[in-house]
C-alpha cells in the first residue's frame, strides 16, 4: 500500500485551514471555519438581526398593552377614577416609608454581604492568591516600563488599558462570549486609535498588543479561563478520556514518519510532548501560542532528521495528532478556547502561530472523529482495542537496537505475553461456550429422539402371570408316602 493511500483519513489539504469566506486568512473551527475578522462581521450581522427583531417584538407588546389599558380605562366612571387617585396616593405614602425604614437597615446589611462575597471569593488559597498578586505585580511593572519608551502615546495607551480593566468587573454577568466580544473590541480600537492617531508603524503597534494582551489578561485571566457558565470542563474530560481509550494507537497507524530509535528524533518527541503540556500553565495567550509553536517545531525537526529532508504538510498533521494522543495534555480544550476567545486576533489569522494553531484545532477534531478507517483497520479490531479486549502487537525484542533500555524491552516483551495470554483465554471461552452449547444440543436431541420412540412403540405392561403348584400340592397324604430314595453305594 502506498504512503499517499495509507494516509487518506489523516490528510487534510491547506486549503480547508483557510477562512471559508475566502479572505485568505486562518480559519478556525470554533468560529465554524471563519477567520476571526470575517467571524466578527458575521456575529455582529446575526446579533444586529436579533436586536431588531426583539425591538420590533417590544414596540408591538407595548402598543398592546396602552391599547388595552386605554380600552379598559374609557369604561371606568369618574367615582372609580377618584377612587383610583386616593389608592395611589396611600400606595405613595406606604411605598416612602418602607424606603425610608430600608435605607436605615441597608448600609450595615449590604456592607456585611459586600465583606461576605469578598472573603468568599479570596477562599480558594492564601498561596496561590499571593503568587498571582506577584505575578501581576510584575507584569504590570513591566507594562509601565514598556509603556515609558513610547511617552505620550505610552501614557494613553496604559490610560485605555485601565479604564477597560476597571470596567471588566462590572461585566462578569455577561456570558463569556460577550466577554470576549468587548476585549476584541477593545484590541481592535486600540490598533486603530494607534495607526491613525498616534501613527505608530505597524511592528510597534504589533508589540504593544503584545503588551496589553500580557498586562490584561494576567488580570482577568482566573476569572475567563475555563468559567463555570461554559462547558468547557466537560470537554475537558471527554476528550481526555478519548484520548486515554486510544493509548495503543501506533505511529505505524497514522503512518508518522518518525523513528524514536534514533536518539536525537526521540528527544525531540519528548521535546514536543512536554510543550504541549507546558501550555495549560501558561496564562497569556500569546505564551501558550508559542508552546505550540515551539511544539511544532520540534516536531518539524523530528521529521526533517528521519527522512533527511524537509517536512511536508501532509507529514506534521499526523505527528502532530501522535504526539497529542501521546502527551495528552491537561485541560486541552479550555486551552484552545481561552486562545480563541482573548488572543489578539491578528495573531491567530496569520503567520506561524496561526498556522500552528489551525493545526492543533484540526488534529482535536480528527481525534474525536478518529474511526477505523482512518487507522486502515476493521472495525472488529478498532472495537476490541477500544474495549481493551486486546491490544496491537508491540515491537519484537529482536528488532530493538542495542541502545534500547532493557526495563523498556521486558515491559514490552511483558506486554506481548499478556497480550497472548488474553487471546488464549478469549479463544477457550469460546471454545466452551461452543462445547456447552453442543451439548446441550446433544441431550436435547437424545430426549426427542427417546421421545419419538416411544410415542411410535408405547410400552404395555402386562399382569404377572400366577405362579406354578408344586407337583404334589394337591396330595393330602403327603404323610404317608415311603421316603426317598437314598443312593446306596457298593464296593466292588
Amino acid at each position: 500500500m502506498s504512503l499517499k493511500s495509507e494516509r487518506r483519513g489523516i490528510h487534510v489539504d491547506q486549503s480547508e485551514l483557510l477562512c471559508k469566506k475566502g479572505c485568505g486568512y486562518y480559519g478556525n473551527p470554533a468560529w465554524q471555519g471563519f477567520c476571526s475578522k470575517c467571524w466578527r462581521e458575521e456575529y455582529h450581522k446575526a446579533r444586529q438581526k436579533q436586536i431588531q427583531e426583539d425591538w420590533e417584538l417590544a414596540e408591538r407588546l407595548q402598543r398592546e398593552e396602552e391599547e388595552a389599558f386605554a380600552s379598559s380605562q374609557s369604561h371606568q366612571g369618574a367615582q372609580s377614577l377618584t377612587f383610583s387617585k386616593f389608592e395611589e396616593k396611600k400606595t405613595n405614602e406606604k411605598t416612602r416609608k418602607v424606603t425610608t425604614v430600608k435605607k436605615f437597615f441597608s448600609a450595615s446589611s449590604r456592607a456585611g454581604s459586600k465583606k461576605a462575597e469578598i472573603q468568599e471569593a479570596k477562599a480558594p488559597s492564601p498561596s496561590i492568591t499571593r503568587q498571582t498578586s506577584i505575578e501581576t505585580d510584575r507584569v504590570t511593572k513591566e507594562f509601565i516600563d514598556f509603556l515609558k519608551t513610547f511617552h505620550k502615546t505610552g501614557q494613553e495607551v496604559y490610560k485605555q488599558t485601565k479604564m477597560f480593566l476597571d470596567t471588566m468587573p462590572y461585566k462578569r454577568d455577561l456570558s463569556i462570549e460577550e466577554q470576549s466580544e468587548c476585549t476584541q473590541d477593545f484590541y481592535q480600537s486600540v490598533a486603530e486609535r494607534l495607526q491613525t492617531r498616534g501613527k505608530v508603524p505597524p511592528e510597534k503597534v504589533e508589540k504593544i498588543m503584545d503588551q496589553i494582551e500580557k498586562h490584561i489578561m494576567t488580570r482577568l485571566y482566573k476569572f475567563v479561563f475555563c468559567p463555570e457558565t461554559t462547558d468547557d470542563e466537560k470537554k475537558d474530560l471527554a476528550i481526555q478520556k478519548r484520548i486515554r481509550a486510544l493509548h495503543w494507537v501506533t505511529p505505524q497507524m497514522l503512518c508518522v514518519p518518525v523513528n524514536e530509535e534514533i536518539p536525537e528524533v526521540s528527544d525531540m518527541v519528548v521535546k514536543a510532548i512536554t510543550d504541549i503540556i507546558e501550555m495549560d500553565s501558561k496564562r497569556v495567550p500569546r505564551d501558550k501560542l508559542a508552546c505550540i509553536t515551539r511544539c511544532s517545531k520540534h516536531i518539524f525537526n523530528a521529521i526533517k532528521i528521519t527522512k533527511n529532508e524537509p517536512a511536508s504538510a501532509d507529514d506534521f498533521l499526523p505527528t502532530l495528532i501522535y504526539i497529542v494522543l501521546k502527551g495528552n495534555p491537561p485541560r486541552l480544550q479550555s486551552n484552545i478556547q481561552y486562545i480563541t476567545r482573548f488572543c489578539n486576533p491578528s495573531r491567530l489569522m496569520t503567520g506561524e502561530d496561526g498556522y500552528y494553531f489551525t493545526n492543533l484545532c484540526c488534529a482535536v477534531a480528527f481525534i474525536e472523529k478518529l474511526d477505523a478507517q482512518s487507522l486502515n483497520l476493521s472495525q472488529e479490531d478498532f472495537d476490541r482495542y477500544m474495549s481493551g479486549q486486546t491490544s496491537p502487537r508491540k515491537q519484537e525484542s529482536e528488532s530493538w537496537s542495542p541502545e534500547a533500555c532493557l526495563g523498556v524491552k521486558q515491559m514490552y516483551k511483558n506486554l506481548d505475553l499478556l497480550s497472548q495470554l488474553s487471546e488464549r483465554q478469549e479463544r477457550i471461552m469460546s471454545e466452551a461456550k461452543k462445547l456447552e452449547k453442543d451439548l446441550i444440543d446433544w441431550t436435547d436431541g437424545i430426549a426427542k429422539e427417546v421421545q419419538d420412540i416411544v410415542e411410535k412403540y408405547p410400552l404395555e405392561i402386562k399382569p404377572p402371570n400366577p405362579p406354578l403348584a408344586a407337583i404334589d400340592s394337591e396330595n393330602v397324604e403327603n404323610d404317608k408316602l415311603p421316603p426317598p430314595l437314598q443312593p446306596q453305594v457298593y464296593a466292588g
